[in-house]
């Protein structure tokens, strides 16, 4: 499995190779999802603005019905175009190896692929839940999924892997980065004596209470055909006043539905 990913990490390409502009992906306005996911709006799908999708996953134990079966992953995919949700697509699949810090595409990426596989539009962008390049072998489910699709993908986290941020990031305001940098736990970075090492990411707080600052920064990166510094911009588009950027937020909720009902 580390060998594939040194191979995936040699085949991704961590610069920009597309033409989004983070204001064609920007969402203002958050859906509410009080009552519910938003309905999905066929007829937005006729503008010309990129579809971003994002993907996120659940897990279901096979006893949960009382079958015995396997437990499953469930991933779920949403994609959005304007900031308006065109379409919802679900898989599950068995989860064939636990959780290995490092491993994670192998245990979710066969779901999130037939998940993806399974939307009727092609998307511009994936944001996934998990890390891109911020990973032992540069090579996280964001890097795993974008070169096998060969489309243009970011990681979003809630923690840090690996790698070394250039500031503290305790109690940052909202719009707060600073990068990550590779540190020596990064197999697939050679050190370089005197040379700063490169940047993999970056930490970013998207959501901060002025009153309260105890949440934590997100740490963003590419996954492929996308740089360490657009990939902020990308991301900060995409929050609209949440912690997650929006498309991620409403894989969540979708996978927490998907896990319950087979995504019907």
């Amino acid at each position: 499995m580390e060998s594939l990913q040194h191979d995936l990490a040699a085949a991704a390409t961590f610069a920009d190779d597309h033409n989004i502009a983070s204001e064609a992906v920007a969402i203002d306005e958050p859906a509410d999802l009080a009552d519910g996911l938003p309905p999905a709006r066929s007829g937005a799908d006729a503008s010309d603005a990129p579809v971003v999708v994002g993907v996120d996953q659940a897990f279901r134990t096979g006893d949960s019905d009382g079958s015995g079966g396997s437990d499953e992953a469930v991933s779920a995919a949403v994609a959005v175009r304007d900031g308006v949700v065109i379409e919802y697509a679900s898989a599950a699949t068995p989860l064939s190896i636990p959780y290995v810090p490092g491993l994670l595409a192998f245990r979710e990426g066969e779901s999130l692929l037939a998940a993806l596989d399974a939307l009727s539009v092609e998307p511009d962008l994936l944001v996934c839940d998990g890390s891109g390049r911020i990973h032992f072998r540069e090579a996280g489910i964001a890097t795993h999924v974008g070169v096998l699709r060969d489309v243009p993908s970011l990681g979003v986290a809630k923690s840090l892997l690996c790698g070394v941020p250039d500031e503290p990031t305790d109690e940052r305001p909202t719009g707060w980065r600073t990068p990550i940098r590779a540190d020596d736990s990064v197999e697939t970075i050679e050190a370089l004596a005197g040379a700063t090492a490169p940047v993999i990411g970056h930490a970013y707080q998207s959501r901060q209470y002025p009153n309260s600052r105890r949440v934590n920064p997100l740490y963003v990166s590419p996954g492929h055909r996308v740089s360490a510094e657009t990939v902020v911009d990308l991301v900060e588009a995409l929050c609209a006043g949440y912690k997650l950027p929006e498309p991620t937020r409403l894989a969540d909720a979708y996978a927490d539905v998907a896990k319950r009902t087979d995504g019907e």
